[in-house]
């Protein structure tokens, strides 16, 4: 049996892809992958950052804004969709009516681990963001699903926070139980990783 390669999409084909319905996919070497629904814990956990973000950006005065749904371009063949991107307003004002997907890299970005995106958020948005040139990325592991190489044994729940450093991420800072996060992007921050990670409704 002959097996025909997959047809694989560039950005612009991603851009405008529509199948009807309201399934969210992310671009991955030119392949469409499906985004699996998100537990309530992400959700909430998505919901607290946000809010989070807007006080510190507020308090900063800084023109920024912290979004979820928007896409990161990473290359010319990969797009991801991070639960929650820090944006400058100037990159995105004249895109209003332009699919949310941003070419440009962004401030800071978070991934919340669900068991489906385990090897692609410690792995390989790590080295794609770091490549990108995005400032900060946070992976919120609530359930210690990362390796162990990554979050330490035994395993605990974690926030892992990168910083590019002349163009690599140094080695993360990491937050556990009632430990104070500590940002480059907000060193205004005052909140334990106990608050990001079990967000009350």
């Amino acid at each position: 049996m002959v097996q025909t390669k997959p047809t694989l999409l560039t950005f612009a084909d991603y851009l405008n892809y529509s199948d009807g319905t309201d399934t969210r996919y992310e671009l991955v070497r030119g392949q469409l992958i499906a985004m699996t629904p998100p537990t309530w814990q992400h959700l909430l956990i998505a919901r607290y950052l946000e809010r989070l973000f807007e006080r510190a950006i507020e308090q900063l005065d800084q023109d920024w804004i912290a979004l979820q749904g928007a896409g990161q371009q990473v290359d010319a063949e990969t797009s991801r969709l991070p639960d929650i991107m820090i944006v400058s307003k100037v990159e995105i004002q004249n895109l209003a009516k332009k699919t949310a997907i941003l070419e440009d890299a962004a401030i800071l970005v978070v991934e919340i681990v669900s068991p489906s995106s385990v090897a692609d958020d410690y792995l390989h948005k790590l080295a794609e963001y770091e490549v990108k040139g995005i400032s900060e990325y946070w992976i919120v592991d609530p359930s210690a699903l990362g390796p162990g190489r990554y979050i330490g044994s035994p395993k605990r729940p974690v926030i892992s926070i990168y910083s590019l450093v002349n163009g690599e991420y140094a080695s993360p800072l990491q937050f556990r139980s009632h430990e104070t996060i500590e940002s480059s992007v907000f060193p205004n921050l005052k909140v334990t990783a106990q608050e990001i990670l079990y967000p009350e409704p």
